[in-house]
């Protein structure tokens, strides 16, 4: 246990996240997502849903203020304005930890070659059907310093 650090990071997972350097990207999947066919670097945590993984996730890194986008998520059914409530957890997470960045959805194939891509990939144990989230990794601009 550390003081300060949820318990619901383990040492792999929080190795990962310290390893992770601006512009990497790590992807959180639920339960049915191929996780690892696709991970160059798995962490299960499949008792966790997984707006609680992400929000421990954000307890721990930025964001990417200079990306256009630094937060995706796949589209439900095919279809990029369908939201699904996992998507509004997902939001409700971001805007506590890291406001001012919105989900940008991404289609079919191109999603899954982002999570192929990815530094690491999460295995959740989220049951909602497309329960996945990508995150790009900022930096933590030293005390002082103009972001």
């Amino acid at each position: 246990m550390l003081k300060g650090i949820t318990p619901l990071l383990g040492p792999e997972l929080l190795a990962i996240l310290r390893a992770m350097g601006h512009g990497d990207e790590i992807a959180i999947v639920d339960a049915n997502y191929p996780a690892d066919a696709h991970a160059r670097r798995l962490v299960r945590m499949d008792g966790h849903d997984a707006p609680a993984i992400l929000d421990a996730v954000l307890s721990l890194i930025p964001l990417d203020a200079a990306a256009s986008d630094a937060v995706f998520r796949p589209c439900a059914f095919g279809d990029c304005g369908r939201l699904e409530p996992v998507f509004a957890e997902f939001e409700s997470v971001m805007a506590q930890r890291e406001p001012g960045f919105r989900l940008v959805p991404i289609a079919g194939e191109p999603f899954y070659d982002r999570v192929r891509a990815a530094y690491a990939v999460v295995a959740s144990g989220e049951r909602r059907l497309y329960g996945n989230i990508i995150l790009r990794k900022g930096v933590i601009a030293r005390e002082g310093a103009v972001p």
